[in-house]
């Protein structure tokens, strides 16, 4: 029996909603990340070979009035923003492949096939 001085949390009802709550939520997160928000959410940032570049830049000097002046600096923009994130790409690279050779460098040779089995598998693997 509840006294009027127990905190509302005590009680089992309050409780049950807050998990069912709970609950509920996780389920539709699963659910929509594997109907496809996490594709969505984690595709890959607009890269500016074959015309991309040119087409966001029409776009926003269109949408956003911009002058040519204006373009001209937004072009350049852009231009830093994909080298930098190229940079970052292969500075990622560099870092996944020392740290899969530290990994293969103590594993026997039976582990190191496993394990290059389950790193190509991971690669090829479809997003959810």
């Amino acid at each position: 029996m509840r006294t009027p001085a127990d905190p509302c949390w005590h009680n089992p009802r309050i409780l049950v909603t807050f998990l069912l709550v709970f609950l509920c939520g996780a389920t539709v997160g699963m659910l929509g990340m594997s109907l496809g928000a996490h594709r969505w959410m984690h595709r890959a940032p607009p890269s500016w070979q074959e015309g991309g570049k040119e087409i966001s830049v029409e776009r926003l000097k269109k949408e956003l009035d911009l002058t040519t002046a204006q373009a001209e600096q937004l072009g350049t923009v852009l231009d830093d923003f994909f080298m930098y994130y190229h940079t970052l790409q292969t500075q990622l690279d560099e870092v996944r492949g020392n740290g899969k050779s530290r990994i293969l460098r103590i594993l026997d040779e039976e582990q190191k096939r496993k394990f290059n089995r389950m790193v190509s598998e991971a690669q090829t693997r479809p997003l959810r």
